[in-house]
């Protein structure tokens, strides 16, 4: 295992999962909710912010049992073996390594609405164009060099930066309520749920709210830089996501209640900005707070990118501890102690992915299915480590969990039905490509106990054919060919869920992998196996 300073405190790591949370989501996501949902986007900020919280509780508990950077792609690996902790680490990479270009793309989509003609001519309103895609390039290649030397390089610049995160919020949702707020907006124009219930579940799984919450998982991934890990990460992951929550279900309300009541003629579906915040700003002639906005389109979302050019790297090095990416990948700097090749393979990805998927939309409507999918096996394997091995230390042990690990995962299964069809099929296929990487180190392997390996970890890949399955059949609400009816198609979702989640939990088993990892747990407990 690698040796990682313990130099960041539970405020960095507070400010690392908050400013993970709040970054170019707060910008676009109101907007793009409303579109969907109408005002009943409230509620979706409201769902989404209880399922991560949710999810949460299980990462938690497996963060505190193993303090390490990059564990969230290595607990699947613990408890299932190769097979499905590569799909889960896989998975977890394709969705973080892709927040680093997405947060250059709104930096570089904000700036659009400047009145000057070189920056109008950045973006067309569905994609960047070629000066666009140069400054989001920039802005990712700034991201690696904040963090190429030093570890307290990238804390220290990120604490500063959430500071603003709060404030330039606060400020806009004041300036907006104060000076153009139309309580009308909330009843009329197609009621409060104009789209309807199904309109506001895809909001909460296409509109950058569960892309947003991501972030939770930072102060997870860097538990191995943590002062006092058990403490400390559980305090950061909640505490982020309360205090994002609050911030975004407020910048919602005063977003709704701000768009001016022509532009709602044809109905919320309808409105359409390039920077919506600051548009609304002009329309409102708080010029002042277009300027403040403007500047803080770089801010936020800078500090998210640099926060996932950290996190990447150390998931990059967990996947290299996995026996899935050359060591070279998980090799630390010795004077430095940052992961500097896997930078290097995350800014090559990230350069992909930016000139791939060329708008902020496009783009997080893939993270979030990805990042759903990711976080199917923090419910299993922590009950499975609960069963397989009830002696491991466990510095966090939630009560409850028992009823939180199948609700959680029903949860997650609904959100990534709700993504819609062909969405949903899309990223699967995307995260199948990963295969022929898997089955070559099990080639080099000579394909040693992978009996063993398929047996513990099928249920992942027979779970996501089974749900593209559903997703293509299910309700027309959700994209599908209508053969499954509304209301019916989601407990079906729920009911496939639970089996699947106590097939995974069932086929779990203590790894070899578990017990390395327990070594380097900050408790430094004597390991106490379970009895059989």
């Amino acid at each position: 295992m690698s040796n990682y300073r313990r130099s960041i405190g539970p405020v960095a790591l507070f400010m690392t999962g908050l400013g993970s949370i709040v970054g170019s989501g707060w910008l676009f996501g109101a907007w793009k909710a409303a579109k969907v949902a109408g005002p009943a986007a409230v509620l979706a900020w409201l769902i989404g912010a209880l399922i991560i919280l949710l999810i949460a509780a299980s990462y938690m508990e497996l963060g505190a049992m193993f303090p390490e950077s990059g564990g969230m792609v290595r607990y699947a690996q613990y408890t299932h073996g190769s097979l499905a902790g590569f799909t889960a680490g896989w998975s977890n990479w394709v969705a973080v390594v892709s927040v680093i270009p997405v947060e250059a793309q709104a930096s570089a989509q904000y700036m659009a609405s400047w009145k000057w003609h070189w920056a109008q001519q950045m973006y067309d309103g569905h994609e960047l164009k070629p000066t666009g895609l140069a400054v989001a390039a920039v802005l990712v290649v700034i991201y690696f060099l904040i963090n190429y030397w030093t570890v307290k390089a990238f804390s220290h610049a990120n604490s500063f930066i959430t500071v603003l995160k709060f404030a330039i919020p606060a400020i806009t949702v004041g300036a907006l309520i104060a000076s153009g707020f139309h309580s009308g907006n909330f009843h009329d124009h197609g009621g409060f749920a104009p789209n309807g219930l199904s309109a506001v579940l895809t909001a909460v799984a296409t509109s950058g709210i569960v892309f947003a919450f991501n972030g939770f998982q930072s102060p997870v991934n860097m538990a191995g830089e943590a002062r006092n890990p058990n403490r400390n990460v559980p305090i950061a992951v909640i505490g982020s996501v309360l205090a994002a929550a609050v911030i975004y279900v407020a910048l919602q309300v005063a977003f709704i209640g701000a768009v001016p009541v022509h532009d709602l003629v044809s109905g919320w579906g309808s409105v359409n900005f390039h920077s919506p915040f600051a548009d609304l700003a002009i329309a409102l002639n708080l010029n002042w707070l277009a300027i403040v906005l403007y500047g803080d389109a770089f801010v936020s979302p800078s500090g998210t990118g640099m926060t996932y050019t950290a996190t990447t790297s150390r998931m990059i090095q967990g996947m290299s501890d996995n026996g899935y990416f050359p060591k070279l990948f998980g090799k630390l700097h010795p004077r430095y102690g940052v992961p500097r090749p896997a930078m290097w393979l995350n800014l090559a990805v990230s350069f992909v992915f930016l000139f791939m998927f060329r708008g902020w939309g496009t783009l997080s409507s893939v993270i979030g299915v990805a990042t759903v999918i990711s976080y199917l096996t923090g419910p299993v394997s922590v009950m499975v480590l609960r069963r397989t091995a009830p002696g491991l230390p466990r510095p966090l042990r939630l009560k409850g969990l028992r009823l939180l690990g199948p609700v959680s995962f029903v949860l997650a299964s609904e959100a990534l039905y709700w993504s819609r069809w062909p969405l949903t099929g899309q990223v699967i296929f995307i995260v199948a490509i990963g295969f022929p990487i898997y089955l070559y180190y099990q080639a080099k392997a000579r394909f040693e106990g992978f009996g063993q390996q398929l047996r513990s970890g099928a249920w992942l890949p027979v779970y996501l054919l089974w749900m593209a399955g559903l997703s293509a059949i299910g309700s027309d609400r959700f994209g599908g060919h209508g053969l499954l009816p509304y209301g019916w198609d989601m407990a079906i979702v729920a009911v496939s869920a639970l089996a699947f989640y106590q097939w995974g939990v069932r086929s779990g088993y203590f790894t070899g992998e578990a017990m390395e990892g327990e070594t380097v747990s900050a408790v430094n407990e004597p390991f106490a196996p379970a009895e059989r």
